[in-house]
């Protein structure tokens, strides 16, 4: 199980936010590059990255401090937020992105996804963020009436079509960043739906939410974590052990 350290950029700042709310915002580091870094340094194989901003605009707004994170790190960057046409896709992936992440067009435009899926085999990632279950979008700003169980499955089906992606995350918002620990009944019941890999995000709190996960009755591929790294409640080197362990 691949453990994702969060940078979540708002204003050219690495943050954190409560249950997605723009103005209930921590910030942890003033240089996004650092940050990543000291990722880097840590041990961690990859980097999540998400423009706050650009989630909320509709198209990408924190490309100075992403461009910055690429240059300072030689991990592996997953990046969501504000990518919603097919010329930010190939933007960022031009760039040495390495898996996009499309969130709000997967409920508006799936045949976006689909076509990106099929150009980009392995580098689209599918983020369905929830609130009561529900899909929400533009940055959690809106909720809709789309089940996310029900739209992880029909991304299931464009898979089966050879042209799926290549993972699924799923957010949890009213557990994003408050440290409640994660939605386990939720996230295995989406794992469970599909064979799309799917990585765990919200409110992991401590390394008993990452035991819980990797021992979930379900083929859970990853988790993301943000807060819980960045004020000490989870040390690196020893989540980093607990999930290359075998099981």
């Amino acid at each position: 199980m691949i453990l994702f350290p969060a940078i979540d950029l708002k204003d050219g700042k690495c943050v954190r936010l409560e249950r997605g709310a723009m103005d209930r915002a921590t910030v942890f580091n003033d240089n996004p590059a650092d940050q990543a870094r000291a990722f880097e340094a840590a041990g961690f194989r990859w980097l999540h990255l998400v423009d706050l901003n650009g989630a909320i605009e509709g198209h990408p707004v924190n490309a100075d401090a992403v461009v910055a994170v690429l240059g300072a790190s030689q991990l592996p960057v997953q990046l969501g937020g504000g990518i919603r046409d097919m010329r930010s896709i190939e933007m960022w992936l031009d760039r040495g992105i390495a898996r996009v992440i499309l969130g709000t067009v997967a409920l508006s435009d799936p045949g976006l996804v689909r076509e990106a899926c099929a150009r980009f085999p392995g580098r689209i990632v599918v983020g369905i963020d929830a609130r009561g279950g529900h899909v929400a979008t533009e940055g959690w700003v809106k909720t809709s009436e789309r089940r996310a169980v029900d739209l992880a499955i029909a991304f299931e089906e464009m898979a089966s079509d050879g042209v799926g992606p290549a993972a699924i995350i799923y957010t949890d918002i009213d557990r994003d960043g408050v440290l409640t620990g994660v939605n386990i009944e939720a996230t295995v019941a989406l794992a469970k739906a599909v064979s799309i890999p799917v990585i765990a995000s919200g409110g992991v709190a401590s390394l008993d939410d990452l035991r819980a996960l990797k021992g979930a009755d379900a083929p859970i591929a990853g988790v993301v974590c943000g807060r819980a790294l960045y004020d000490g409640r989870i040390e690196p080197e020893a989540a980093l052990k607990l999930l290359d362990e075998a099981a």
